[in-house]
């Protein structure tokens, strides 16, 4: 599998994949790796589904993986145009969205997350990061000298904060109880974590 980690040239972007998948890794609990994982919006190159266990690995994207993905099963999606997910009820344990919110457009992250509880089996764990609101003017300057991509920086279409991921959350259908939401690499990500009730 190629060690790209994003479309585009960033020199910090495979740090950051790999801080995005630690996040994920810390906050997916080992009963649930029995089960199905899927990663929604994983890019070409799924660097969170290549180093995690999960007895099943479902990765979507719009692009086509890059190379052969050995265990990962591909779906071909593009979420922003349709965002349902091609899967029954309660088929997965763990669904994550890693570094994807800010690329879908409000409305279609709306539904997307209400179509992640939907196929997230009683007590699965809805896992995503994106940047903070307040990254955005920093993460623009280091797309302009090619420490992030500034292929991927130029698609975000909105930036979030603690309170409106958890806003999105309540309109998906979990309970404000079962959301808890955090920051990392110095407060300029968020992580967020939506457990459907059992």
């Amino acid at each position: 599998m190629s060690s790209r980690a994003t479309r585009g040239h960033g020199l910090l972007e495979p740090l950051l994949a790999r801080l995005r998948a630690r996040q994920a890794e810390k906050r997916l609990p080992a009963s649930l790796r029995a089960g199905r994982v899927l990663d929604i919006g994983c890019g070409s190159s799924p660097y969170f589904l290549a180093h995690t266990y999960f007895r099943e690995k479902h990765a979507i994207d719009q692009l086509p993986p890059a190379a052969a993905s050995a265990g990962i099963l591909w779906h071909q999606l593009d979420l922003n145009a349709a965002p349902a997910l091609p899967f029954d009820g309660g088929y997965f344990a763990a669904v994550t969205l890693l570094a994807v919110a800010e690329h879908l457009d409000p409305a279609a992250l709306e539904q997307l997350l209400g179509e992640a509880r939907r196929v997230l089996a009683p007590g699965g764990r809805l896992m995503l990061t994106t940047p903070a609101a307040r990254a955005d003017r920093l993460l623009h300057l280091l797309a302009r000298v090619r420490l992030v991509s500034p292929e991927e920086i130029d698609e975000h279409k909105y930036a979030y904060t603690p309170g409106l991921l958890g806003w999105y959350f309540g309109r998906a259908g979990f309970a404000m109880e079962r959301i808890a939401i955090g920051h990392f690499e110095l407060g300029l990500n968020l992580w967020a974590t939506a457990d459907r009730e059992r």
